[in-house]
């Protein structure tokens, strides 16, 4: 039985649209180079991988030369606050209090990411949400 198709870029989609997103439009050559010792794909396997992400929209391509460039067709911002909304509501009812707090006391911060964080909370009590 086939596995559903997620919502959201598995991990190797979201690896390789992190790579276009920091480098730009690049053949999958490059984008292999990119993924390095990490991944142990081959010329073929990546190509497969990029021209399934066209086929959902992740990416585009154009013919360039011999072989096709690949851009991305959807926002970094714009899909990372997708996800961690899906992971807000699956994993945390919907809090984003819950998922701050779960953080804060998983993570050891420094002194100027608790200046940060208190300047934060002081803006969202007087309205300001930059």
């Amino acid at each position: 039985m086939a596995r559903p198709s997620s919502k959201h870029p598995t991990e190797l989609e979201l690896t390789i649209l992190k790579i276009l997103w920091r480098v730009g439009p690049s053949p999958v050559k490059a984008v292999q180079e990119l993924l390095g010792d990490s991944r142990e794909l081959t010329y073929s396997s990546v190509t497969t991988i990029m021209n399934i992400m066209v086929k959902k929209k992740y990416l585009s391509r154009e013919k360039s030369g011999p072989r096709y460039v690949y851009s991305p067709r959807i926002e970094e911002t714009t899909t990372t606050a997708r996800m961690l909304k899906d992971i807000v509501d699956r994993a945390f009812d919907g809090s984003a209090a819950a998922v701050m707090l779960t953080l804060l006391d998983s993570s050891e911060l420094n002194e100027a990411e608790i200046e940060e964080l208190h300047a934060y909370l002081d803006r969202q009590k007087e309205g300001d949400k930059r």
